[in-house]
């Protein structure tokens, strides 16, 4: 089938007058093998130098693995359409790869030469590319709106004039709804607007491709997916003129998109919030670590005092009052009266940081995350649920193993102080890391320091406490209900979707996307 609709494609391109071009391709992922053939044509611009480009991307099938036929015949005669003008002055590229998954990426590595040995190298090739625009329609029957899809990998949006270009030519000059995040009844009211902002960050926070346009964002080209929903009187005229309006307002670009936004959070086709109001959130909740860190680090040099102090208060306690005569070190005699809790200046002094075992243990338990990044990254589909539930069961008993040889399986057990050191390393490269990723894709150091915020609170539980194995049992089963796979399986649970599925989609991310969110969630 993909065949056949592949040749027929490359037939009328060159019937048109159009320069085609193929390009086959294979990944394997997971043990799934995703291969297929690229057809692309190119019109070169009357009034251009081959320098510049826009991309025009109708993938066979869409991001719902739904067939893309309309579409693909709609580009076909735009292709015929824009070959007869003169007024481009950068080349168009019709692209019509057989899903919106791989082939997409396949062609845009390969133009820029990044693609691996499994990717054909691109026979023919244009300028730099300016933007992409994806369309998607699916059905046979007139649309009622269009709803645009913007989400990028790892959590990267298109410059924001682009989105409200689109919005400006189909609602203000063609008429047409437009809709976002999947919000089809948007009435503009708070719960509305707030809907639409979580389900942004929750795709943003993924990093996944949401569409064919997600391909180009690493390599900064601003690209947007263009779908019809509904059913209604629009029809590929009303689609062909918006997209014609787009073409033309790319091509009339004189420099690359870069004066508006990047980063920001939609919450409406024509209201968003930008970095500077959204970023102190996700700051505030990383200097939360980092300031605990501090503060836990400043005990530590003072703790083995107060240990001693109170020791000492506790000995005076159980001796009988008495009245002795001490000499300190430069000779003076002094008097140790009734009820005095006085020490020496040896107890008072602060104690040297042992770093050695906590620093070991941190470091060690952060390397020991490639364990199940590259089990997971490399196991083939068919075990991927068991993988899951074994990886569950092993974050339960790993730390109670790890507290075993900590306390019972060295020469000497850690120290009050050590035990702190430790929270303290680990909360400061918590902090670390989330205001580093803050700026990188703000959702998820968002969602990650909200399911990290247990970590502040934990603290040495007495051990001859009464309520001390009570404390230890709900402590863990706290920490355990916000470890990644029991997070996973909860959701995965709730919305009905299948755990083999996201880690598929997951594994295809982290070998073909480059989607980076398994680091930072291992």
């Amino acid at each position: 089938m993909a065949i056949r609709v592949s040749n027929k494609v490359q037939s009328i391109l060159r019937a048109a007058g159009l320069k085609v071009a193929t390009q086959n391709y294979e990944y394997t992922s997971a043990g799934i093998s995703y291969k297929g053939q690229n057809v692309y044509a190119i019109i070169h611009a009357p009034r251009g130098d081959a320098t510049e480009a826009i991309v025009l991307v109708v993938p066979q099938r869409t991001a719902e693995e739904e067939l893309n036929l309309n579409a693909v015949i709609l580009a076909l005669t735009l292709a015929r359409y824009f070959k007869r003008w003169s007024l481009w002055s950068k080349d168009i590229i019709f692209l019509f790869p057989p899903d919106s998954k791989s082939g997409t990426q396949a062609w845009i590595d390969a133009y820029h030469d990044m693609h691996p040995p499994t990717v054909q190298p691109l026979p023919l090739k244009s300028g730099a590319l300016q933007g992409a625009l994806v369309i998607e329609y699916p059905f046979d029957h007139r649309f009622e709106s269009l709803h645009i899809v913007y989400d990028g990998v790892n959590g990267q949006l298109p410059n924001l004039d682009l989105f409200n270009t689109a919005i400006s030519i189909a609602s203000g000059q063609m008429g047409i709804g437009t809709s976002l995040q999947e919000m089809w009844n948007h009435d503009d009211s708070y719960w509305k607007r707030l809907e639409t902002i979580l389900r942004g960050m929750v795709k943003q926070g993924f990093g996944y491709a949401t569409g064919a346009h997600s391909s180009f964002m690493p390599y900064h080209i601003d690209a947007i997916t263009i779908q019809t929903k509904g059913d209604g009187w629009q029809d590929e005229m009303a689609l062909g003129r918006t997209i014609e309006s787009l073409c033309r307002s790319l091509n009339n670009l004189l420099e690359h998109l870069h004066q508006s936004f990047f980063f920001y959070l939609l919450m409406q086709a024509n209201r968003f919030v930008s970095i500077g109001t959204y970023l102190p959130s996700a700051m505030l909740i990383a200097g939360n670590f980092t300031i605990m860190a501090i503060a836990v680090w400043l005990r530590t040099g003072y703790y083995r005092k107060d240990r001693l102090r109170s020791s000492a208060i506790a000995k005076s306690r159980d001796k009988k009052p008495a009245t002795a005569m001490v000499v300190d070190a430069q000779g003076k005699r002094g008097t140790l009266g009734q009820g005095s809790n006085e020490m020496d200046e040896e107890d008072t002094r602060v104690m040297e940081r042992q770093l050695a075992l906590p620093l070991t243990l941190v470091v060690g338990l952060h390397f020991l995350g490639l364990v199940p990044l590259y089990i997971f990254n490399n196991l083939f589909h068919e075990y991927f649920t068991m993988a899951t539930y074994t990886f569950t069961v092993v974050d339960f008993f790993l730390p109670l193993l790890l507290a075993a040889v900590l306390t019972h399986g060295l020469v000497h057990s850690p120290t009050p102080q050590q035990y702190l050191l430790i929270k303290s390393f680990s909360l400061l490269l918590l902090g670390i890391f989330l205001s580093t990723l803050a700026t990188l894709n703000f959702s998820l150091a968002f969602m990650i320091g909200l399911l990290c915020i247990p970590f502040s609170f934990i603290s040495p539980i007495p051990s001859n406490g009464p309520l001390c194995y009570a404390f230890s049992v709900i402590g863990l089963l706290v920490l355990n209900a916000f470890s990644p796979p029991v997070v996973l399986l909860v959701v995965c649970h709730f919305f009905g979707v299948d755990v083999e599925k996201v880690l598929v989609q997951a594994a295809f991310g982290w070998d073909v996307w480059g989607m980076w969110t398994q680091v930072v969630v291992c």
